[in-house]
């Protein structure tokens, strides 16, 4: 059973049999629900804020817990509902015991300015928000969605890295280490961050790169260029997948972007108006594939794009001057 890591959470094995307990201070607690379920968390925030018990049937608690529950929640792909729930955990950490009734749109702008340093998370937290009160709407808590048209941030586009910040980036890496392995990966196949670290040493057949998109749950064999074949040929393989934990577990998403982190730091591309992200990796892939003359369908299926119009806004800065040439 995979840990669960929550503050105050002991967890005991006697017997080969596992107990989890919340311990703060004099208080120590079991937990008797399921592991990791519902009930679980509920019991783990009351216990948190110091309470026995909700004290309303409308709580945010209990509407997070129904919201898991629907249809929705569970047509969502992997990596999409993993993202909505890291949202629902922080509003219900905050907000959990209170009384959805009493939230209003003064409250979702209060949320989204509050991480405005990090613009495209502020409009996440919003758009999770109001796919939380439209639930709260089905099940007839409150008459409207509050959250609508609440206007999003606008922190800019994801922009393509440019060649002397990627050249920056190498130069700041240590050959095989996780930041350069990650980089290589997302610059030549054009994959989200969490692909590439699901990416198995199986998967590549020398050529071509296969895998299940986490996000759209798409399918895809991408050609991988020399440029990363030959570094690929390199890179030591200490376990099943190409950025291993261990020898069967690959590492986790937060710890590769904490490394990256530390190398845009130190290239100064961390914040401010020079800010790149990796996810800026993707969009650096596709805007070379356009340079290079390559068709939008053809980009699309290196992507992964469901539809050319987001193959378009990822293409967007593509060099004119050359498609001028071409033509």
């Amino acid at each position: 059973m995979k840990k669960l890591e929550l503050p105050y959470l002991d967890t005991i094995t006697v017997k080969g049999r596992t107990y989890h307990y919340f311990r703060k201070g004099k208080t120590r607690v079991r937990l008797k629900a399921a592991p990791g379920s519902d009930a679980f968390l509920r019991e783990y925030w009351h216990l948190r804020r110091g309470q026995s018990s909700a004290a309303s049937r409308t709580t945010w608690d209990l509407l997070i817990a129904s919201y898991y529950q629907s249809s929705k929640y569970k047509r969502l792909s992997k990596g999409t509902a993993a993202n909505y729930r890291r949202h629902c955990e922080a509003i219900r950490e905050k907000n959990g015991a209170r009384d959805v009734r009493s939230f209003r749109r003064k409250h979702a702008i209060e949320a989204r300015d509050a991480l405005q340093d990090t613009w495209s998370k502020a409009n996440e937290r919003v758009a999770v928000l109001s796919i939380l009160m439209r639930h709260a709407v089905d099940l007839e808590w409150i008459d409207r969605n509050p959250v609508v048209d609440v206007e999003k941030l606008t922190g800019g586009e994801y922009e393509p890295w440019p060649e002397d910040k990627r050249l920056a980036f190498e130069a700041a890496c240590e050959e095989h280490s996780v930041e350069r392995i990650t980089y290589e990966l997302a610059i030549s196949t054009g994959q989200r961050l969490g692909d590439c670290i699901s990416m198995k040493w199986d998967d590549f057949d020398g050529e071509y790169m296969n895998l299940v998109q986490e996000k759209t749950s798409a399918q895809i064999q991408v050609y991988c260029p020399t440029r990363l074949q030959r570094f690929l040929e390199t890179v030591p393989r200490n376990g099943t997948y190409i950025l291993a934990k261990n020898r069967t577990q690959h590492m986790g998403k937060r710890q590769v972007q904490k490394r990256v982190e530390d190398i845009r730091k130190a290239i100064g591309v961390l914040s401010g108006q020079g800010r790149l992200v990796p996810h800026g990796w993707r969009y650096t892939a596709a805007t070379q594939l356009a340079d290079a003359g390559v068709d939008m369908r053809d980009i699309q299926a290196v992507t992964g794009h469901k539809t050319l119009s987001m193959v378009q806004k990822y293409t967007a800065q593509a060099n004119p001057k050359a498609a001028s040439r071409r033509a």
